[in-house]
């Protein structure tokens, strides 16, 4: 419960639909995509997709998504994969024989080809209501005309105006400079891609004029990409992983995404009485950073694309946990794990919405790093996603690149289920932090009694690549113990993640939180 005394926001009630998302904007979409008898599917593509405009350096058409959901009448759920795959003319021995050790972020070599369209249009056509071209028609007239940029959006704006190039900088930036609070952005480009994607669905995007604008833009680049990378892209339905935290079960979306990562951390923190520390304190900040760096370490050596994916089932076993756990001095910090070789980044945007027949939706897209690779197609300006820089060149790595490969993915929808019942939805951005964001999610719940809102205000750290980044909501007697603790602390240049969640209430009510480190709100009506 917040204390009405200080500043804070209390979580949105409601009963027929809610939806929490990072902006406004798309929270408000969601709602009237409900109210004009869409159901939680199509009211979750439309707000991802207008996410793209209020948000794009953080996502967009060209980038990928992941969704999990709990269709009405029954508790099971559902994982669709729309990660993108690489080229068929990637090759990881090209790039070593070219001296790289790692792909570059801002190349062409990065792309993968986008797979949130072809999600978009799989979830419509097999659990949605009102079909592709009556959810995009509403979002058209904002391409076109534009929104104004959002405080948060033009802070991330500031940071990466550098990585824009080539044709993006026209789009993107105004007279070379970064958008600021208040302008007015639109693309116009994307507003002709939806019309076509409504008119065709997802050979709107993957065949003919769009694709072809795509494939121009990253040949010119120096990518081996053809327009049959993007013809042949399809998004995957698979099964959910799940693990168990002290009577609920943490669902996850299997590799390439990095749920597993999450699970892991799970069941090395049972090992430890984290009710009996401070939830605001050093003890439990250490204890939460080395779980994180032994199921990191776990992650990058293990988890790729699901095909090339090796002892998934080692990452989920109890035995493997315990282990680890038996690594953890509760007053000293370890040495960090072994560092990922590809990029890591935390660019995201996540929306959840839960209809009033209680399907549920929890969805993630990205383009990877802020604006992606910098580059966008000449005509259309999608911006294209760097996820290819999540693959390694080391040699024989599961997750090396290779043709027709997904990378190791980071963005992870998340939901939460007791007793056999779905009961919540939910989503933390960040990048790698995500796993450990789901982990102190769940536990500021479990062990500490707060609601989802309370949970989400609280301050985070995250301690990765040898760097533990501590909030400014921790005091600087906690940074201090840390310190002393033997963790590498420093405040962050901005927050850490970001997350949203929809709590279904058993009595009937929806109960939504949004992070106040976005833009963002949680809609009901």
């Amino acid at each position: 419960m917040r204390y009405f005394q200080l500043p804070g926001r209390s979580p949105v009630l409601a009963t027929n639909g809610m939806c929490a998302t990072s902006h406004p904007l798309a929270a408000k979409i969601a709602i009237d995509t409900l109210a004009r008898g869409g159901n939680a599917v199509d009211a979750a593509i439309a707000g991802a997709v207008i996410l793209g405009l209020c948000e794009p350096q953080m996502t967009g058409l060209g980038g990928d998504a992941f969704a999990l959901i709990k269709p009405a009448g029954g508790e099971d759920i559902l994982a669709l994969n729309g990660s993108g795959r690489a080229a068929q003319g990637s090759s990881a021995q090209k790039l070593r024989a070219q001296g790289l050790k790692t792909v570059p972020v801002n190349s062409a070599h990065a792309v993968t080809v986008p797979g949130a369209v072809d999600a978009f249009c799989t979830l419509s056509d097999r659990l949605g209501k009102l079909g592709m071209a009556d959810i995009l028609g509403p979002l058209i007239p904002y391409f076109e005309s534009g929104v104004p940029i959002a405080p948060r959006v033009a802070f991330d704006w500031a940071l990466a105006k550098e990585s824009l190039q080539g044709s993006a900088r026209d789009v993107y930036l105004a007279q070379g400079k970064p958008l600021k609070t208040g302008h007015q952005f639109a693309l116009p480009g994307q507003a002709e891609v939806l019309r076509r994607i409504a008119d065709k669905g997802r050979d709107g995007f993957y065949v003919g004029e769009v694709a072809e604008d795509m494939v121009a833009t990253l040949k010119a680049a120096g990518g081996a990409h053809v327009v049959s990378d993007f013809a042949a892209t399809a998004c995957d339905w698979t099964d959910p992983i799940s693990g168990t935290y002290k009577g609920i079960d943490l669902v996850e979306h299997p590799p390439n995404g990095q749920g597993a990562t999450a699970i892991l951390m799970a069941n090395i923190l049972k090992h430890f009485d984290i009710t009996a520390l401070d939830p605001m304190g050093s003890k439990r900040a250490h204890i939460e950073a080395e779980a994180a760096k032994l199921a990191y370490d776990a992650r990058n050596r293990l988890l790729a694309d699901h095909d090339h994916t090796v002892r998934l089932m080692h990452m989920l076993d109890a035995g493997t946990a315990e282990k680890l756990a038996a690594l953890i001095n509760p007053k000293r910090a370890m040495a960090a794990a072994a560092p990922l070789t590809e990029a890591i980044h935390k660019d995201t945007v996540y929306i959840t919405v839960v209809d009033r027949d209680r399907m549920a939706v929890s969805l993630i897209c990205s383009i990877f790093h802020s604006f992606g690779t910098g580059l966008a197609s000449d005509k259309f300006g999608i911006l294209m996603q760097n996820r290819g820089a999540g693959f390694t060149l080391e040699r024989w790595h599961p997750n090396e690149l290779g043709p027709g490969k997904r990378p190791m993915h980071t963005i992870i929808p998340g939901m939460l289920r007791q007793n056999g019942r779905v009961t919540m939805p939910f989503g933390v951005m960040g990048g790698a932090y995500q796993p450990a964001g789901h982990l102190r999610f769940l536990s500021n719940m479990v062990d500490f009694g707060m609601d989802a809102q309370s949970a989400i205000d609280a301050p985070r750290a995250f301690s990765d690549n040898g760097v533990m980044s501590v909030e400014l909501g921790y005091s600087d007697t906690v940074r201090a113990e840390l310190y002393a603790m033997g963790h590498n602390v420093r405040i962050p240049e901005g927050p850490i993640g970001g997350a949203q969640s929809i709590r279904i209430d058993d009595s009937g009510y929806l109960e939504g939180a949004s992070d106040p480190r976005k833009d963002g709100c949680a809609l009901g009506y």
